[in-house]
């Protein structure tokens, strides 16, 4: 019998949105139990505080290399979704991360969600496939 190879999501967020992305992996643990997960440094070591029994990796912090770890991964075929909670609100240095990303995402026709509404829905689809 063929091995089952887990879906991998990446978990990404601004400062100002780390609260709602811990609050939507806390939400959302069961779902999100099913898949491997990687994300940036800080927000990964945010939920995983939140949520221990997730399989989690912690990349770099965003501003330090993490966004291009999680790119690179994504251009790899290796991650399935990405969940980026951007702050619209706040200038970020490291803006044109999130453009890469944007990019990536759309290169790779990969589910992207920006904000918890949207990371609602995908997660939600993305549990009846798993």
């Amino acid at each position: 019998m063929a091995k089952l190879i887990k879906r991998t999501l990446a978990l990404i967020a601004h400062d100002q949105k780390k609260d709602e992305m811990v609050a939507f992996a806390e939400t959302h643990r069961t779902i999100l139990a099913k898949f491997d997960l990687v994300a940036t440094g800080t927000t990964g070591g945010r939920v995983l505080a939140a949520c221990p029994e997730l399989s989690l990796t912690a990349l770099k912090s965003g501003p330090m290399g993490g966004d291009q770890q999680i790119g690179a991964l994504i251009a790899e075929g290796q991650v399935h979704g990405l969940f980026f909670f951007v702050d619209p609100l706040t200038a970020m240095p490291h803006d044109v991360d999130v453009k890469a990303l944007t990019r990536l995402v759309l290169v790779y026709d990969i589910p992207m969600a920006c904000n918890p509404s949207t990371a609602d829905m995908i997660i939600r689809q993305m549990a009846h496939l798993s």
